[in-house]
């Protein structure tokens, strides 16, 4: 009786195990030789670097299949994509093209809304400082003095509640606040990066350093060396 195939029984051979198959009995020696000892020899060193020829040999061999196994799924991602994109693009025209028809009356909608709080507000407070005022003025023996405290408490609390009403209406579904910014000197901003943000100054610095010292950059500060190594 023939025993039974296990899942993956049928499957090819492994593209890994395929590239690394003319190599294996170098990556054996070059384990052998990675036990933390270093090379003491000119012999020893010719050895290490025959097998790290090979070494880059199998890394080459096994970077081409990886890429040969992964074209496909790439160029059927992007076929993906690719039939998918008209629709989205359309989709986010339709979007952008009923933002912008109804962007101007949200504005002047938003204006009036803000105007309108602006006006509550100030009332508020004016009726307030009007509570406050006949507070000050009141004598407790004058009724009449006493009944314009109660009126001027009933104007402040109306006031009150209208301005909060219009606080919560003050918005306008859709919208939302941009923030923008512009250097307007740029002097005055990197003296003021230096004095408060001295990281931010440091990693700029450290980056400029990176991309233009081997451009022979004769920079105050910046020393520039050469070493020899594997």
């Amino acid at each position: 009786m023939n025993e039974l195939a296990t899942i993956g029984h049928n499957r090819g051979p492994d593209p890994i195990d395929e590239a690394l198959a003319p190599y294996g009995d170098y990556l054996t020696e070059a384990e052998a030789w990675l036990d933390g000892a270093a090379v003491e020899n000119e012999t020893q060193m010719k050895a290490v670097d025959a097998l790290l020829k090979e070494v880059k040999a199998a890394e080459k061999a096994v970077t081409t299949a990886q890429k040969s196994e992964a074209a496909p799924l790439h160029d059927a991602w992007k076929a993906a994509l690719a039939r998918y994109k008209p629709t989205l693009d359309d989709l986010d025209r339709m979007k952008r093209g009923l933002i912008a028809a109804v962007d101007g009356f949200k504005r002047k909608l938003a204006a009036q809304k803000a105007e309108a709080e602006r006006k509550a507000r100030e009332e508020a407070e004016a009726a307030a400082q009007a509570l406050r005022d006949a507070h000050a003025k009141a004598n407790a023996s004058d009724i009449e003095a006493q009944r314009a405290i109660a009126d001027a408490e009933r104007e402040a609390e109306i006031a009150r509640i209208k301005a909060a009403v219009a606080k919560k209406d003050s918005g306008v579904k859709g919208m939302i606040t941009k923030t923008f910014y512009e250097v307007t000197d740029h002097k005055a901003l990197l003296h003021w990066i230096a004095k408060n943000d001295r990281d931010a100054i440091t990693a700029f610095v450290d980056e400029y350093a990176r991309r233009n010292h081997s451009l022979g950059c004769k920079c105050d500060g910046l020393r520039v060396w050469q070493e020899k190594g594997c």
